[in-house]
């Protein structure tokens, strides 16, 4: 027996199993006591329910729905819901922290300056008041019929954002921005990895288009499959009564949070792009200007790899944070995964089925952004230390 437990990997792995088949015998001791708890109470536990009518509605939805279709499909337009303003988020946030990043490493004095002013000012105000303060400014927007008028094509009121739009579905249309998302992140990919690197440069441009070419017919594909039938394909929103009629609507619930979490991550993603910027050493940047590339070469040949390769571990942890962000949506009414979930709760009573079910769609949310991300880090990475001369 001393034989044994002086093995060292022997030892190790009885001690995990030991500590993985306490945890399992915890996690099910829990569950039994909660199921006989809830027996006692008279409430069923189950999943059964997913099956069931809703009987309400939801006040925005990418794909149809009515208050005569089960839990399993609220469920489902909250989750694309999630995504669609995560996406969005994403994205300005990402734009809005390169511009100030970038703003904050410049040798212009005032660039600097009002980068760290806004860095400062919008990074200390907490995501819910922000939230709320979004909400207050675009539900205070004229009425439909004094509208702000932009081009004949554009209008802003407080109902909403009206602009041209494609007759599609919801559906179709978040699938094919996400290929469009997808082709990009591949042309990125491409441009960093270093499998790719002894690739002619004529050739990897070519792919590069290709790439290109083929997200653009895979979004059209997508968009012309989501057309809705008997209508045209594009669609002009029109003054019709007391509302506008046509067109595509963005609402201000919607508004309001894709602008905070776009204010606020911008916020941290321009001191993530400022410290990567930062990262690169002097003589790295000395060292391809003595070799006569210009300043826009050194950029994009040598700052920008570098310092993204510094940057993307960091910008992982902080896009993961803002899928989280978009819980705020409850707060001002937009249907997101967790408003969906807290008035499921609220009809339904099945409280810890679908407490599991909102813990597990994010998990599944942010463990694949994470997985991406992190497949895409270990791409790009340097052998050794590559950030410094």
């Amino acid at each position: 027996m001393l034989t044994v437990w002086n093995n060292i990997k022997l030892r190790n792995a009885l001690l995990q199993i030991f500590y993985v088949g306490g945890f399992v015998a915890l996690v099910a001791t829990l569950i039994v006591m909660g199921r006989t708890n809830l027996q006692e109470q008279g409430i069923i536990s189950g999943f059964d329910f997913l099956w069931k009518s809703t009987g309400w509605d939801v006040s925005f939805s990418l794909i149809e729905f009515t208050s005569r279709d089960p839990y399993w499909l609220v469920l489902v337009v909250g989750i694309l819901n999630t995504l669609f303003l995560g996406i969005i988020g994403l994205v300005l946030a990402t734009v809005i922290g390169v511009v100030i990043g970038m703003a904050r490493t410049s040798e212009n004095d005032l660039a600097r300056l009002l980068g760290a002013i806004y860095v400062e000012v919008f990074r200390n105000i907490p995501l819910i008041v922000q939230v709320f303060f979004w909400y207050a400014v675009v539900t205070r927007f004229p009425g439909p019929r004094q509208a702000i008028n932009l081009a004949d094509s554009v209008f802003l009121s407080s109902r909403g954002l009206y602009a041209p739009g494609l007759n599609i579905t919801g559906l179709s249309a978040f699938l094919g921005i996400l290929a469009f998302l997808a082709g990009l992140g591949v042309i990125v990919w491409i441009s960093a990895a270093q499998r790719f690197r002894r690739m002619e440069p004529a050739h990897k441009a070519r792919l590069r288009w290709l790439i290109l070419l083929g997200a653009i017919i895979a979004t059209g594909v997508i968009f012309w499959a989501g057309r809705l039938p008997d209508t045209a394909l594009v669609s002009m929103p029109a003054l019709k009564g007391l509302n506008f009629r046509g067109g595509i609507r963005i609402s201000t619930e919607l508004s309001a949070m894709a602008i905070s979490i776009a204010i606020y991550g911008g916020a941290y993603i321009a001191e993530i792009v400022r410290g990567g910027f930062k990262s690169v050493g002097r003589g790295q940047i000395e060292a391809a200007q003595s070799v006569g590339l210009t300043n826009w070469q050194v950029f994009s040949r040598v700052r920008f790899p570098l310092a993204l390769r510094a940057m993307l571990p960091i910008l992982t942890n902080q896009y993961v944070w803002l899928i989280k962000a978009t819980t705020m949506g409850i707060a001002i009414g937009f249907a997101d995964f967790f408003m969906v979930v807290s008035t499921a709760i609220n009809q339904s009573g099945q409280t810890l089925e679908l407490l599991g079910i909102l813990m597990g769609g994010f998990l599944l949310i942010n463990f694949s952004l994470a997985a991406v991300l992190n497949r895409i880090n270990r791409a790009i990475a340097l052998k050794g230390d590559g950030l410094r001369s």
